[in-house]
């Protein structure tokens, strides 16, 4: 494509490598001082404010995703649903684990393509969504003997974001993506705020309202902010490179939280767990190397019924 920078596209990419992890090490920081839904109600409200003046200085347009508006509450209550989970997994689970569990999100996308979307999945890609399923099952495993049911969270969380991510892609046509996070965060606020001061004076676990002490407000901007920037980061990955080469830089997001969690927490997943991020992270890239092979093979083949092509 002429607007094709390569380059520029991966350092962003990394860049959201390190800005995800990040917001959520601060977001595990601040687990213990303030609850999860305040936590959400925070983070989603950043996400507007920071969006809101930028949607305005630059005169993208909003009316078309009010036009969506079903679709996009939709979503942003899969936003808020699986954030939350994330939030609340790393109370107990280290941040390089809940990371890895949650990677196998691109399995379960590859799935609900295949049994609810009736796309075609060839036996190849299925197999390897198993294999990835073993390898989040060994990271699971230890942390669910030290933990219980929370490591079962990030799974949770997968599937969320599956959904979130068919969601998405049905509005991506329609919706400049800057303005759908705006929209999305502003959503977001106008749903949660009112549930939580329903909840918090009923003492419901998770909704608990507390003023933050002075010294965590550094904390909860960085988390907000991190957030919304690794969104905007990836969405301009996006802009600048093709799906096909940033796809497989996501898995960095694995090492990238081992060593945060390490340097922050001195964390550190052990054997059997190192063991199902390589797994889960070698069938990952896979999928997605296979993927981009048939894409290619489709784009050079007249035939759209080639043999090979449902691999």
């Amino acid at each position: 494509m002429k607007d094709d920078r390569p380059v520029l596209g991966i350092f962003l990419m990394l860049g959201f490598c390190i800005a995800a992890p990040l917001g959520d090490a601060t977001a595990k920081l601040l687990g213990g001082q303030i609850d999860v839904a305040q936590l959400v109600l925070i983070r989603m409200g950043v996400q507007a404010l920071v969006l809101l003046p930028i949607v305005h200085l630059w005169g993208l347009p909003v009316l078309g995703a009010l036009a969506h508006l079903r679709l996009i509450t939709w979503r942003a209550v899969l936003h808020m649903a699986g954030i939350g989970m994330m939030f609340l997994s790393l109370r107990y689970l280290p941040l390089a684990d809940a990371v890895a569990i949650a990677f196998v999100m691109p399995f379960i996308m590859l799935l609900l393509g295949r049994f609810i979307l009736n796309e075609e999945v060839g036996s190849r890609r299925l197999i390897a969504c198993a294999v990835g399923f073993i390898g989040t099952l060994f990271v699971v495993q230890p942390s669910f003997a030290e933990v219980g049911w929370p490591a079962l969270l990030p799974l949770g969380v997968a599937l969320d974001f599956a959904l979130f991510m068919l969601a998405t892609r049905q509005l991506a046509k329609e919706v400049d993506a800057v303005s759908l996070q705006m929209v999305s965060g502003v959503l977001a606020c106008a749903m949660l705020l009112p549930v939580m001061v329903i909840f918090a004076p009923l003492n419901v676990p998770g909704f608990a309202l507390t003023w933050p002490e002075n010294g965590t407000w550094g904390l909860i901007l960085a988390m907000g902010f991190l957030g919304t920037g690794a969104h905007l980061l990836m969405t301009s990955a996006l802009r600048y490179a093709p799906s096909a080469t940033l796809a497989p830089m996501q898995y960095l997001e694995i090492p990238v939280a081992a060593v945060i969690g390490w340097l922050i927490f001195r964390d550190f997943p052990n054997g059997l767990a190192l063991l199902g991020i390589q797994i889960t992270i070698g069938a990952g890239l896979y999928i997605i190397f296979r993927e981009q092979r048939l894409s290619r093979s489709a784009r050079s083949s007249p035939a759209p019924d080639a043999p090979g092509a449902a691999e």
